[in-house]
């Protein structure tokens, strides 16, 4: 009888347990401009990342990290018809840069990464 009981309120929570881990999920970086560890030439840089849910756009954050440490805070573009994206804009010169991210999903879990990229000089 003890074990019947102790099955049935397995069969029960089960469900419930596996239906709440898939609404908690984290945001996973999926693709981004500039690849990771990926180049690219001097200039105006378009920055996108990619995420596999929903993004709060205006409490997520871009700081743009030089090779001589100092930190930029990126202005995210927000874009309602792109809301599983951070984009940004800037200016680079050459040399070595991450972009550490922060993206705040719609669940409310925040997600952190560091994108490493090369900036080369452009062609003349």
């Amino acid at each position: 009888m003890r074990s019947f009981r102790h099955l049935a309120m397995f069969a029960f929570a089960a469900p419930l347990l596996f239906a709440s881990l898939g609404v908690s999920a984290h945001a996973i970086l999926l693709d981004s401009t500039p690849k990771v560890n990926g180049s690219q030439p001097a200039g105006p840089a378009a920055i996108t990342l990619k995420f596999n849910s929903k993004i709060d756009q205006e409490r997520s954050r871009l700081v743009l990290i030089a090779a001589d440490h100092s930190e930029t805070l990126l202005h995210i573009i927000i874009d309602s018809h792109k809301r599983n994206e951070l984009e940004s804009e800037t200016e680079l010169k050459p040399g070595t840069y991450v972009i550490r991210w922060q993206a705040l999903a719609l669940d409310g879990h925040i997600t952190r990464g560091e994108l490493p990229f090369t900036v080369t000089a452009s062609a003349p």
